[in-house]
């Protein structure tokens, strides 16, 4: 980390260009951390660059977005293929595919915001999923960009307000998945609450009986 943000240091003017396009090179499920590139990039607009404030939080937030579009299309493009690849850090099976597909099908937006929280690789799988899975692009795009939006704010603006301080930024560094696993659990509260929900009113609905016709 500390090495990431002397050289980004070092190319200060064109850091949201060189951190827009490692992103974009996770998307491809290179060893790239979105987590790691949000950090960097909050403490670069907080102590190093802060003119470039609006560039650096645009630069990672399309790189993040983009790069789930490039993982999408990865699974849609390469299909079943996929599962033949055991280099991914997240291995595409039937069985995998299809039970991702069901709970697309059913909470697609919740799916996939839950999923973001999910890092080692396991995100860019469910985006692949999506593709393999034949998801609706648009439906994808626009879900995602939520979920997108959501994620980078919350990374960016954390590693902004401790950028100043090397103690505090430390240990946002040693704990940013706890911050994640935080935001999953958070995330999957309200996924299950929803759940709960819906099975409640489908148990609560009226039957209609419909008597015979001579």
């Amino acid at each position: 980390m500390e090495t990431l943000l002397q050289w980004l240091s070092l190319n200060a003017d064109n850091a949201h260009f060189i951190v827009f396009g490692l992103l974009i090179l996770a998307g491809f499920s290179l060893p790239i951390s979105e987590e790691i590139m949000l950090i960097a990039s909050g403490v670069l607009a907080s102590s190093v660059i802060p003119d470039h404030t609006p560039h650096l939080f645009i630069a990672v937030f399309l790189g993040c977005y983009f790069s789930d579009w490039i993982a999408y299309w990865l699974g849609r493009v390469c299909g079943k293929k996929l599962y033949n690849i055991s280099w991914l850090p997240f291995s595409l099976n039937e069985k995998r595919v299809e039970k991702l597909s069901i709970f697309y099908a059913k909470h697609g937006f919740l799916t996939l915001l839950i999923g973001r929280f999910i890092p080692f690789g396991v995100r860019n799988g469910i985006f692949m999923t999506a593709g393999v899975s034949k998801m609706h692009f648009g439906k994808f795009a626009i879900t995602d960009a939520i979920g997108c939006l959501f994620f980078s704010l919350l990374l960016f603006m954390l590693a902004y307000s401790f950028g100043k301080n090397y103690e505090g930024l430390c240990m946002l560094i040693n704990q940013s998945n706890i911050v994640i696993f935080i935001a999953f659990v958070i995330c999957s509260a309200f996924g299950l609450v929803y759940l709960w929900q819906k099975k409640k009113r489908v148990v609560e609905k009226p039957v209609v009986e419909i008597e015979p016709t001579l």
